[in-house]
Parts: structure tokens; C-alpha cells; sequence
């Protein structure tokens, strides 16, 4: 068989394989997926073709995310992003779930199935990918064209998963939920000192949520963004009035194991990217799918359909990046071969 040499592995490559230089650029991208506290729960072995991505439980939230539910639903969205990008450099991505069982931290392999078009579409989602950030600012009162619900629907779909938008009375039970689901949060036992470890300033800090992002006081106090400012008294913060009638759509998936979770995260990362190409904002709500009793209220338990992730989605200001960990902090050697 005919090989092209790896550049910096003195071994051969594969035609049509792309070479690590392309690979660790994708998982650059991957690093810019969103997570809960942007705790970035990923991490990552680059080998001949591939690249292996795996969970990283040392970064798992206890107190909101005592399962993992969430830390998976971050790395599928790291998966996502991977994928994309492996498109948007011109090849076909597959990528396989679990390789090693269920139980195993490595969470996928993706590879190349070999060259391919680059799609219009593979395009602009993995030109969104460093433009999407969570909008925990106020967003117009301008409503979201019917055509861009559908691409969003659209967009969950591809990824196995379903996302409603909720009609002006379930949008009030769910932001009602959602409150109650904070309170509930706030009353308990650990919450400020997890809050801290991810918001709390120092210098180099490269995860976490920095007041940049955290956004101004909701002056009602109805919309249920999670307060990231809560231990930053000594900071200065504007209380801004919300939308009134925001957009409010629930993502979920059939089943809840961690399959189901993946499916999730990846889905929640291409309904982002697809709303942030359309020049829509974005903020996951998470309290309310984080308390069982609030977010079994949410899910039709009957038909297996279980309720992942609310967001708010509408038009607003630009919103702040927030900082990303060094390449080479997440990337774990290559596997030696036997």
C-alpha cells in the first residue's frame, strides 16, 4: 500500500489520513465546547489518525453533578465539536462511542473515514465554533423567527435528540422551576464553596467563570441565570430588565444512561453552533434538570423521554469568552503499541 510519511512520527501514514498537526487543531476546537462552570471535563490522546477522547473525572462538579450526567453531556459536546472540525478540514469523521465499554473513561475514538466535500453547513458550524459563547446578558424583545426554531430543531435531530420550544404557558412553569430549582440549590449543603473553587479570581486561571461573563442582576429577578456573581460582592454589578417573554426550549433525549447523555451533549453543542450562526444568543439553564423532583417534572417518564437541558435562546448583546485551559494540559500521551 502506497503511505505518506507522518510528519514528526517518522512512520508512515495512510493516505488520506490526516496528520497530527490537523488533529490537534481540532481538538483545539473541542477545547472551546461549552460545560458546566466551563469546568471543561475533557481530555484527549492523539495517536496515528486518531484522536481519543476521554472523561475526566477529577473535574466533575460533586454537588450539582453528583452522577456525571453533566460532565458527560460536556464531553459530548467536545465530541461534537471534534467531529466538525475533522469535516471542516476536508475529512469524514467517525467516531465510535464507548470503544472499551460503557464503564471506561475513554469516552470516544474518532477517526477518518477518509477524504470528503466539506459541506456548507460542516462550513459554517465550525466557523461558529470559537464565536459561541453563554449570553447570561438581557436579550432583546425581538422575537425568534419560526425558520431558525426549525433549524435548531433540525439540528438536535441529527444528533438523536429532541428539542421543544415551549408555548407561553409551559415557558412560565418552566422559568418557575427553574427558580425553584436555584433556591433549592442555594439551601444546600456545599453549593457556595463549588460555586467558589470555579469563580473565585486568581491569576493564570484558565476555567472557571470570570465577572466578565457573569453578567448583570436581573432587576425583576424572574430570569433563572445562574448567579456566577453570588460570591463577588466587592465586584460592581448593574442590575439590567430581561427580556419579558423569552424563548425557552427544552432539549432531551430518549433514555438517561450515559449513551443517552453523549447524545445529549452533542446535540446541545450543534443546536449552539447552529443558533450562533444564525447571529442567536444562547444560555443554558441547568438548575432545573440538576434537582431529580424539578427535572422529573420536565421528562415523560412514561415514554422514556428525559428532559437534558433548558435553554434561553434570543437576541442580544456580544457576549465574552471565557478562558481555556493550555493544549497541553489536556492532552494525555499516545498510547504505547504492543
Amino acid at each position: 500500500m502506497i503511505v505518506d510519511a507522518n510528519p514528526g512520527s517518522g512512520e508512515p501514514r495512510a493516505p488520506g489520513t490526516p496528520d497530527v498537526d490537523v488533529l490537534e487543531n481540532c481538538v483545539r476546537a473541542a477545547m472551546l465546547s461549552p460545560s458546566l462552570h466551563n469546568s471543561q471535563p475533557w481530555l484527549f490522546r492523539v495517536g496515528d489518525g486518531t484522536v481519543e477522547v476521554f472523561a475526566d473525572p477529577a473535574r466533575r462538579l460533586g454537588v450539582l453533578d453528583p452522577v456525571g450526567r453533566e460532565l458527560m453531556i460536556s464531553v459530548g459536546a467536545a465530541i461534537c465539536t471534534l467531529r466538525l472540525s475533522l469535516h471542516a478540514a476536508g475529512y469524514l469523521p467517525r467516531a465510535e462511542v464507548f470503544p472499551d465499554g460503557d464503564g471506561a473513561d475513554l469516552v470516544a475514538r474518532v477517526t477518518s473515514a477518509g477524504p470528503a466535500a466539506v459541506p456548507p453547513t460542516v462550513e459554517h458550524l465550525a466557523a461558529a465554533v470559537p464565536r459561541r459563547h453563554t449570553n447570561r446578558f438581557p436579550f432583546t424583545s425581538a422575537e425568534v423567527p419560526d425558520d431558525a426554531i426549525e433549524a435548531m430543531v433540525a439540528a438536535a435531530a441529527a444528533e438523536n435528540a429532541r428539542l421543544t420550544v415551549a408555548d407561553p404557558t409551559h415557558r412560565d412553569t418552566i422559568i418557575a422551576l427553574a427558580q425553584e430549582a436555584d433556591r433549592r440549590q442555594r439551601a444546600g449543603g456545599g453549593y457556595e464553596k463549588e460555586l467558589a473553587r470555579w469563580t473565585t479570581e486568581r491569576d493564570r486561571r484558565y476555567d472557571g467563570v470570570p465577572p466578565a461573563a457573569t453578567g448583570p442582576w436581573d432587576a425583576m429577578e424572574v430570569m433563572p441565570i445562574r448567579d456566577f456573581g453570588q460570591l463577588q460582592a466587592h465586584l460592581p454589578r448593574t442590575a439590567q430588565a430581561f427580556e419579558p417573554d423569552p424563548t425557552i426550549m427544552v432539549l432531551a433525549t430518549d433514555g438517561d444512561d450515559r449513551a443517552a447523555w453523549i447524545a445529549a451533549g452533542q446535540a446541545l453543542q450543534r443546536v449552539l453552533l447552529t443558533a450562533t450562526v444564525l447571529d442567536l444568543a444562547t444560555t443554558p439553564i441547568s438548575q432545573p434538570v440538576e434537582v431529580a423532583p424539578i427535572r422529573e417534572q420536565l421528562t415523560d417518564t412514561g415514554a422514556g423521554v428525559w428532559a437534558q437541558m433548558v435553554l434561553r435562546v434570543g437576541y442580544g448583546q456580544a457576549a465574552p469568552a471565557t478562558p481555556r485551559r493550555l493544549l497541553a494540559d489536556v492532552l494525555l500521551p499516545e498510547a504505547r503499541r504492543t
